[in-house]
């Protein structure tokens, strides 16, 4: 023990100062998620578009109908909230903000094929339902329990018809948060490398509870390319037949549709690995030989700590993120190759880095 001891470097004066300075930062981060639920649910980010990108605090008093009492506080959340990149400042006489690409994905209402409401993504991860998660899990450590934290406090799983019948209004959201995480970045991809999709005659789009809306932006980028999309049948029920995509009620644990590229976007991430190489054997069983032009086409994160402190932070988050709600994971390129050998494939390669996510193809 004493060896051990004496390799301990007691920190500075000033290490400890700035440590202390850590730890609060560290304890208290968890406000900056609340301010910017805050900021969604009083309508801000979508107060400062319609006032023309930019306001000053008595016109977001004035726009949003606020008590003039609170002018001082909402001047302090906003102050947080732009330190934090969310929105940006002007300071003169008076500051004034304007948006920032973050805050943008949280407008509601702009009238554009590529924009999104990040809102529900937003309002579901920072619900009680989430936030007990976090509360409560030195506990479920500490249990030899089987089923996720969302599971197991809950009683339900989340995105499944259980959370349905037992908070349906959470549930809705949940879903919506859902299909924005999702499809985001989609018409980026297909015009970032179009390259990937060209000369592809078939494509498989396997889904996790979509709404065919990746499948329809392929199909009207590639309209000579056969488009199908595999759910579950529940929600295959609720897409409305277009005439364009082949829509097809099923099971990616049992049967794939036959293509020469099967496509999983952000699928992978909610499974363990030993369920994603079941996955994965069966989009193998679906396509051709490599020489025929097979492949399984995968968007997902792709941890990596070249991408720079923030950006790996922010991978990290949602790994731990899909740890508490649904017991998968995010993977790095060691973890992805165990996964493609295991479901017998021969090779892989990583083709790009995409924001957090990265574009892998794997072939037979």
């Amino acid at each position: 023990m004493a060896s051990q001891a004496t390799s301990i470097v007691v920190p500075t004066d000033a290490e400890l100062l700035q440590a202390q300075a850590d730890l609060w930062r560290h304890s208290l981060y968890y406000l900056k998620s609340m301010a910017l639920k805050c900021a969604v649910e009083l309508g801000i980010p979508t107060a400062i578009y319609r006032l023309g990108g930019s306001a000053s605090i008595p016109d977001l008093i004035a726009a949003l109908s606020l008590p003039v009492a609170k002018q001082q506080f909402l001047d302090r959340l906003m102050r947080l909230l732009a330190s934090s990149g969310v929105f940006s400042v002007v300071a003169s006489t008076e500051a004034i903000y304007s948006l920032t690409p973050l805050s943008y994905l949280l407008v509601d209402g702009i009238a554009a094929d590529d924009h999104m409401n990040h809102a529900p993504f937003l309002l579901t991860v920072t619900a009680t339902h989430y936030i007990d998660l976090a509360m409560g899990l030195a506990d479920w450590f500490k249990k030899d329990a089987k089923k996720p934290p969302f599971d197991h406090v809950h009683g339900a799983s989340l995105f499944e018809d259980s959370m349905e019948r037992s908070d349906p209004v959470f549930h809705k959201m949940a879903m919506q948060g859902l299909v924005v995480h999702d499809n985001f970045g989609t018409n980026i991809a297909l015009r970032e490398f179009r390259d990937i999709f060209q000369g592809i005659k078939s494509l498989t789009d396997c889904c996790y509870h979509g709404d065919g809306a990746t499948a329809k932006a392929i199909a009207k980028a590639f309209p000579n390319m056969k488009v199908t999309v595999l759910d579950l049948p529940q929600e295959i029920k609720k897409i409305p037949a277009d005439g364009v995509v082949n829509y097809v009620g099923g099971d990616m644990f049992k049967s794939i549709p036959r293509a020469q590229v099967v496509m999983l976007k952000m699928v992978l991430h909610h499974w363990s690995d030993e369920d994603c190489v079941k996955i994965l054997a069966n989009c193998k069983k679906a396509i051709p030989s490599r020489e025929e032009g097979g492949k399984v086409l995968i968007g997902d994160i792709v941890l990596s700590p070249e991408l720079g402190p923030v950006m790996f932070e922010t991978q990290l988050l949602m790994d731990v993120c899909m740890m508490l709600m649904k017991g998968g994971r995010q993977r790095d390129l060691n973890d992805w190759r165990d996964i493609f050998m295991k479901a017998g494939f021969s090779d892989f390669k990583l083709i790009k880095m995409f924001g957090a996510r990265g574009v892998l193809e794997a072939y037979p």
